[in-house]
Parts: structure tokens; C-alpha cells; sequence
């Protein structure tokens, strides 16, 4: 469907057209009708879908056409300060061409940024941007007014739930009036978020749009290795294949740390990413990332998430995620927007099991890829006996399957962009931008 045919102020098409969007995603041309009839919203769908813009449009559209006395329009509360960013930065390109003012509220800032953010929340910009916690710090001083709240978006629902935030979105829910229309987008539907759903909303319609599979743009592949096979496995795919953007996800910002500083000393242009960096330094290594100035971006699942850089050719899954959700959206940074990429495991013997409830997931087999002959033979893919056991013998107390190391190596470890931007015509007093937020984990 053209975005023509979905009934947008014509200002909106025009900023659409200008960025070169003329087809409607599934999911766009779903949740659009819906969210401009103030329908409650429960939207299931994969990372790389449209979502974002699925819900921007149509709020946009509201704001536009009933021309309201400036308020605080509509919120939308993202799991991290690197999603919000992000959704603030896609306000800024779909209202090219529309007097409409956004902000963006997360953790990190000094005291202008916070004067910044109050000014936002109580003159009114029309969309405020933010991370759980850092907008529960405003509601507590008490000058946030949200009486006349039209919208409230609730984006990656299932991983603020992760994180914690169950209670903390009920604690806002209380400053919000009763007749706001509220939406809800997640790639998965636990039963925690259905009690969530049934707190908050009203008779809410539901989408569900290819949920919990990754793009078929993404050819995935995995291979059987002991940790002490993981680094020249890397150097051996990057010298092999045409890479020009490409990021290595590790559960843990140790790890991270480590294989960053290996990979800078086998002369590779890496960046890194981590809770252990400040605001500033996030920004600046995903600016260069973006930029193209970085080849390989080293990260936690804190950018599994929330990142939006064209042309990721390459995800490498260093150690296989704790949850099997966190694959989908590891994997879901390439082959964005119909473009195609390539997602490559590494799975240890104890990653295994792990591992297979992956491929339970996505119901599918991922072959796996013989290690080339120079790295040696891996361990045998078996997880129903609990993975391949030790290479190299010998007794050892560590955890499965590294080789001469207790419990050792590395644990190791995307995207359609909005081209607009520029000058914004705010109403409410002047353009608002922002900084990101408070996050119970890594």
C-alpha cells in the first residue's frame, strides 16, 4: 500500500516522499487505520519491520490536524537512552515539513540538560521521548502536568519488562488521564505483558506481524567452536568476506572490553560499546560507526536494540545470548528494510542447549559451517548430551568446553535510516532535542 492511500496530512506525505518512502510496511499499514481511529494498540513485531514509523505517523497526523494549545501531546517511553535517541531523531525527520516540537529524557546528563528536559515537559513539546526511570524522576518533583496526554507508546514493551520496569510503568500510568489512547509495540507476548495490557488499556485491537522470526533478508549460519577458536575465526571471516560495517555482540561488557582491545591490536578498525562508557563516549563511537569511520563495533546487547545504521553487512553473535528473544534482535541490525545480511554464531559446548532453544524459536536447523582447516576441528554439535565436551583433555574444575583455560575466553559476542533533518519550525518554543536514561542492568 502507498502512503497516499492511508489518509496522512499531506505535509507528512511530503516529508515521506523527500526521504524517498512510498511503499507501507505490513505493520505501517496495520497499525496506521488504527491508531488514527484512537484505537488501543497491541503491536507484535520484529525489529526491522517499520514499527517505529508504523506509530509516529499517525500521532504526527493528530497533532497536525487538531491543532491543540501546546501540551505534552504524547509520550513514548523506550527501554534504553540509545532507542530513544533514536525515535526522537525519526520525529525529527518524519516533521520535516510540520510544526511539531519532540525532546528526548534519559540518564547521564548535568544540570543544563535537566533544565532542558524540565523546560520541555512543562511548556510543552508535543512528543517527549523517554527512558522509565529518568521520567519517574520528573513525575517525582512534581511540576509534570499530563492532564491533557492524547498518546502513550510504550516501545520494546517486552524489554523494559525484562529490565525491570513492570511497576515503574504503572507508577507513570498514575499521572496519565484515563481517556488517552495508549499503544503498545513488543516483539514478543509473555504472559507478564498481557497482565501489563490488561492493566492499562482499554479493548485494545491486535496486530501480530511475523513475530519472533528473523528478516528472510538475514542468511544465517553458525559454527561449533571452543573459545580459544573465536579470534582467529573472526580474522579468518573478515579477510574472507566483503565486510564494510559490521558488529560483534558479547553478553558481557568485560568480554566486550577484551576482545575489542585484541581485535585494535590486530590492526582493526573497532569501536566499542558498554554501560562502563559515559554518555558522550557512546555518542561519539556510534557517531563514527555511523559515519563509516568504524568497521566493526564491539557492544553488550545495550545496541541489540535501538540502533538505526544503514548497511550492517555482517552480525557475529560472539557468545550465544543469554535469552533467545535477545538473537532475534542481535541478528535483526542487518537485513533491514528488505536489504539482506549475513548473522553468524559462534557456539561453544556449554552454549549448546542454548543454542538449540534458539532454533526452537525460529524453527529452523542453522547449519553448521565446518571451521576452516588452519583453526582445527571443533567441538561436536550435540546439545541433547550437553555439548562436546573438552578439546584437548586433561582434568579440569572450569565451566564446558574451553580448552587449557578454567572457565576461560572471551564469552563473546542493523536498518532503515531516516534521511531527513535539518531545520525544525517547533511550535511550543523552539526544537527541542535530548539525552537518554536510567537502566536497572547492562
Amino acid at each position: 500500500m502507498n502512503f497516499r492511500e492511508l489518509n496522512l496530512d499531506r505535509d507528512i506525505i511530503e516529508g515521506l516522499d523527500a526521504m524517498r518512502f512510498e511503499e507501507a510496511t505490513p505493520i505501517q499499514e496495520q497499525a496506521i487505520p488504527i491508531i488514527l481511529d484512537n484505537e488501543d494498540l497491541i503491536a507484535c513485531a520484529q525489529t526491522g519491520t517499520g514499527k517505529t514509523a508504523a506509530y509516529l505517523l499517525p500521532v504526527l497526523h493528530k497533532i497536525v490536524t487538531e491543532n491543540e494549545q501546546p501540551h505534552v501531546n504524547t509520550i513514548i517511553i523506550a527501554p534504553t537512552r540509545e532507542l530513544a535517541k533514536q525515535i526522537d531523531q525519526q520525529v525529527e525527520g518524519f516533521a520535516y515539513f510540520v510544526p511539531v516540537s519532540s525532546y528526548a529524557i534519559y540518564g547521564g546528563g548535568d544540570g543544563v540538560s535537566f533544565m532542558k528536559e524540565k523546560r520541555a515537559l512543562t511548556k510543552g513539546a508535543d512528543i517527549i521521548i523517554s527512558t522509565p526511570g529518568k521520567l519517574i524522576s520528573h513525575l517525582n518533583l512534581g511540576y509534570v502536568k499530563l492532564r491533557s496526554l492524547k498518546h502513550l507508546i510504550l516501545d520494546e514493551a517486552d524489554k523494559m519488562l525484562d529490565m525491570g520496569f513492570f511497576d515503574d510503568i504503572l507508577r507513570i500510568i498514575t499521572h496519565m488521564p484515563d481517556d488517552r489512547q495508549t499503544i503498545l509495540f513488543s516483539a514478543t507476548m509473555p504472559d507478564k505483558m498481557r497482565q501489563l495490557a490488561k492493566k492499562i488499556m482499554k479493548e485494545p485491537k491486535q496486530i501480530n506481524i511475523a513475530l519472533s522470526k528473523p528478516a528472510e533478508g538475514i542468511d544465517q549460519r553458525a559454527y561449533s567452536t571452543y573459545n580459544d577458536q573465536k579470534v582467529p575465526l573472526i580474522k579468518h571471516i573478515y579477510a574472507n568476506m566483503e565486510v564494510t560495517s559490521s558488529i560483534i555482540f558479547s553478553s558481557t561488557k568485560s568480554n566486550v572490553k577484551v576482545l575489542a582491545k585484541e581485535l585494535a591490536r590486530q590492526k582493526y578498525n573497532v569501536g566499542e560499546i558498554h554501560s562502563d562508557l559515559d554518555q558522550n563516549e557512546r555518542e561519539e563511537v556510534l557517531r563514527k560507526f555511523k559515519n563509516k569511520r568504524l568497521k566493526i563495533l564491539v557492544a553488550t546487547d545495550i545496541v541489540s536494540r535501538g540502533i538505526d545504521v544503514e548497511s550492517i553487512d555482517l552480525i557475529i553473535n560472539y557468545d550465544v545470548p543469554q535469552d533467545a528473544e535477545d538473537y532475534i534482535h542481535r541478528v535483526g541490525r542487518t537485513a533491514r528494510a528488505e536489504s539482506t545480511g549475513t548473522a553468524i554464531t559462534f557456539i561453544n559446548p556449554k552454549d549448546q542447549r542454548r543454542f538449540k532453544s534458539i532454533e526452537d524459536l525460529i524453527e529452523r536447523v542453522l547449519d553448521k559451517t565446518p571451521l576452516p582447516e588452519h583453526i582445527g576441528e571443533g567441538p561436536k554439535y550435540n546439545p541433547g548430551k550437553g555439548g562436546g565436551g573438552y578439546r584437548g583433555g586433561g582434568n579440569r574444575k572450569g565451566g564446558g568446553g574451553n580448552r587449557n583455560r578454567k572457565g576461560g575466553g572471551y564469552k563473546g559476542g542493523g536498518n532503515r535510516s531516516n534521511k531527513g533533518g535539518g531545520n525544525r519550525n517547533n511550535k511550543g518554543g523552539g526544537g527541542y532535542r535530548g539525552n537518554n536514561s536510567n537502566r536497572k542492568r547492562d
